[in-house]
């Protein structure tokens, strides 16, 4: 049940609700053990229209909230981390980029692509020597004589998020010793090469890469560092949602497992450890539920949400990650088997406390606005 949403929100929202029902939950498993999303999975997003949910209207998106956008993480997110994964970091930094930043060329020459599945899209920050510090960049950009706007990129980023699929990259690199600033590159030319597919332990259908760039052809999308890094803030509230929609789907399997498993001559739901351990989950989920819903609102209200998408996102992951070890406890052996979901679910867990920056560095976030 949807509280508090626009009914046109709710129409939307159970339409993927449907559509994880019926197209991602069924095919999880095998887009792990293939460790890719089939190609056809685009443009049915696109057709959902959940490739454009931060994109206004008047650009080729739909212009929806961002507390739509949020629940809609979360909705495919309990179908498939992954794909909720690459859909927070497709609306929140990639097409962003369309709204904020792009020219009206670059719009008419990308946007509607994207937003239709045509073209897939992944977002370069991180490099081997800049992760959490993400001031090390050491990729240059260099403006191409004759050629206003365009830029040779010279550098290595890794994991880099559906970076082996995508066809179009916006790449964040230097355009001084002091000044960074992002590209929009095609993937499509000789200075693009992908140097190794990166094997993680979860959301592994994710094509998650790391790759090097010697003299690719960026066009500039002017902006500065802090106006590219200004959207994470969005991007930290949808990797929360996808942590809300792991919590809620691993809750949910096990309530229904502790209900229909019997030890002791007792279900394992009347045995009050099991309660307790139910009991915790329940009130974090509606904890990160919250502090989620609070950052969107303000969002939406144009509100600074600097500390708000922190304590969502830390609260969020942090309770994915106890939520879905509960599951396995109270599933006992089985829940370390592939038979159960849960044990999937805690491995995807994982990455919503290390992407768009970990635990600690939320922390630091939270205390520097706290105490400034």
């Amino acid at each position: 049940m949807f509280i508090d949403v626009h009914p046109e929100e709710v129409a939307f929202l159970n339409r993927v609700k449907d559509f994880v029902s019926q197209e991602v939950l069924p095919h999880t498993r095998e887009w792990e053990r293939n460790a890719a999303f089939p190609d056809e999975i685009w443009p049915r997003l696109g057709e959902l229209g959940l490739l454009g949910l931060t994109l206004s209207k008047n650009k080729g998106g739909s212009g929806s909230s961002c507390h739509l956008y949020c629940h809609a993480i979360k909705e495919v997110a309990k179908g498939d981390p992954a794909l909720a994964m690459n859909l927070s970091a497709i609306n929140a930094l990639c097409v962003a980029h369309f709204e904020h930043f792009s020219s009206d060329e670059q719009r008419e020459r990308y946007a509607q692509g994207v937003v239709s599945g045509q073209i897939k899209m992944a977002w370069a920050l991180t490099e081997p020597d800049a992760g959490s510090d993400a001031r090390r960049v050491k990729t240059v950009a260099t403006p191409i004589e004759g050629k206003a706007g365009f830029y040779h990129l010279n550098g290595q980023k890794m994991f880099i998020t559906n970076g082996g699929k995508a066809d179009l990259i916006v790449v964040v690199a230097r355009t001084s010793e002091k000044e960074l600033s992002a590209f929009l590159m095609e993937t499509d030319q000789p200075g693009f090469q992908i140097e190794k597919r990166i094997t993680t332990v979860g959301v592994s259908a994710s094509n998650t890469v790391q790759f090097s760039l010697k003299d690719a052809i960026g066009w500039h999308t002017p902006c500065t560092f802090e106006e590219a890094i200004g959207l994470l803030y969005r991007g930290r509230l949808g990797i929360a949602g996808m942590a809300v929609g792991i919590a809620e789907k691993a809750f949910e399997l096990t309530c229904d497992y502790s209900k229909q498993r019997e030890q002791f001559n007792r279900r394992l739901a009347d045995m009050q450890s099991v309660q307790n351990m139910i009991a915790d989950s329940a009130m974090e989920i509606e904890a990160s539920n919250l502090l989620l819903d609070n950052g969107a609102r303000r969002f939406d209200l144009g509100l600074p949400i600097i500390k708000e998408s922190s304590f969502a996102k830390l609260y969020a992951s942090e309770t994915a990650n106890r939520v879905t070890n509960r599951a396995i406890q109270i599933h006992g052996g089985r829940g370390m088997t592939q038979e159960f979901l849960v044990e999937k679910l805690w491995r995807d867990a994982k990455l919503t406390e290390i992407g768009e920056g970990c635990s600690e560095i939320q922390r630091m976030v939270i205390a520097k606005q706290v105490l400034r």
